[in-house]
């Protein structure tokens, strides 16, 4: 089993920064990508940003030049720099990790930027 427990959201004003963190434990099997979903209330859970063991990185279109995802495969961790963030990115931040097809998800962690 995995665990993974995410730190950081909180609420800031638009244009400011956050950093999310999320620290995964357990049976944890390389490769697998590690990733930051975002859900708004009512919408469906969506990706942010992925990243994989070897460093390769997917951002969604919306958070591309203002986010920067990255990760400690030695710590099994994984970092959201979240920059120039605007009210329309506030959402429930979930941490994500992938081997296989076999998903683990964090609790959440609530982003709340006003404007």
């Amino acid at each position: 089993q995995v665990h993974l427990v995410e730190s950081g959201g909180g609420l800031v004003q638009s244009g400011g920064s956050l950093r999310l963190s999320c620290a995964a434990s357990g049976f944890i099997f390389s490769p697998n990508d590690m990733g930051w979903y975002w859900q708004a209330p009512g919408k469906q859970r969506e990706l942010v940003a992925i990243i994989s063991t070897g460093g390769f990185t997917n951002y969604a279109d919306s958070v591309k030049g203002r986010f920067i995802i990255s990760r400690d495969n030695a710590k099994n961790t994984v970092d959201l720099q979240m920059n120039s963030l605007k009210p329309e990115d506030t959402a429930i931040y979930y941490c994500n990790l992938n081997r296989r097809g076999v998903s683990y998800w964090g609790q959440g962690t609530q982003v709340t930027v006003s404007s």
